[in-house]
């Protein structure tokens, strides 16, 4: 059982995203721990760009931030080779495809490689181009992991069929942001994904309430929150680590409440 799978392995799964150097690279190694002590499966970090075309304005203003902070790949790289000296949570890169190439892709991928990193989330890469990235990701065990939006469509099916690790499904249109109603859409394109290849399905975009969170792990298996968390981090600055991770417990021990 390799490290994504462990991920579903125990019931459901919650996956907190951050962005990282957002307030700082020292916070964020914090981050990373604590949500790992207080129970998350799998960590989402978001590496800052100055165009996230993906991201609603909470997020947005996190990649600001991080970068008027200096944060770069290189020490977003040292700090996670640092963080796998005690930390054993998987760990998802988030990044945008123009940062992969501008960075070498091959470079980038033996250096996730290096650094522990267990899967890769690239919103503005096609399906249709994902043969830009595969070999590299292949070369250096790096999961690829698909999305699908309620646009997907009659293709639903066929990035389903190629998809690993785990699919992300989108919950709604538009960009990451909390939302008060997210919708059932998102409850069919887990069905269909998973008539087509048995593999967990996790949910993001829009959800930031316990109540959000038990409606969507009822049919999925794991949920992804980012901007609830993102605006925690905003609201408390350096001081954030502990009201994080008061937060990831309790959203963890909500998803968990779903049976199989």
């Amino acid at each position: 059982m390799n490290n994504l799978q462990r991920v579903f392995a125990n019931g459901k799964a919650f996956i907190p995203f951050i962005t990282a150097g957002d307030p700082s690279i020292e916070i964020t190694e914090q981050l990373v721990l604590q949500m790992e002590e207080a129970g998350a499966d799998l960590i989402e970090l978001g590496i800052p760009f100055s165009d996230p075309v993906a991201e609603g304005q909470v997020i947005q203003d996190a990649n600001i931030r991080a970068l008027a902070g200096g944060v770069t790949v290189d020490k977003i790289f040292d700090m996670l080779k640092n963080l796998r000296k005690t930390c054993t949570a998987p760990i998802a890169l988030m990044t945008y495809i123009n940062p992969v190439f501008a960075y070498g892709t091959d470079r980038f991928m033996r250096n996730c490689r290096e650094a522990g990193v267990d899967a890769i989330i690239i919103p503005d890469l096609p399906y249709e181009e994902k043969g830009e990235l595969m070999p590299f990701c292949l070369k250096y065990g790096i999961s690829l992991i698909s999305m699908i939006a309620p646009t997907s469509n009659n293709r639903i099916c066929m990035i389903a069929k190629e998809a690993q690790g785990f699919v992300y499904c989108v919950s709604s249109m538009g960009v990451t942001g909390v939302r008060e109603d997210i919708s059932d859409d998102v409850k069919e394109m887990v069905k269909l994904v998973k008539t087509v290849n048995d593999i967990p399905c996790t949910i993001g975009f829009g959800i930031s309430t316990p109540e959000q969170a038990l409606k969507m792990a009822e049919f999925s298996d794991g949920v992804i929150v980012g901007s609830a968390i993102v605006k925690i981090v905003e609201k408390y600055g350096s001081e954030c680590v502990p009201h994080v991770a008061e937060y990831v417990r309790m959203m963890k021990n909500t998803v968990m409440k779903c049976s199989y």
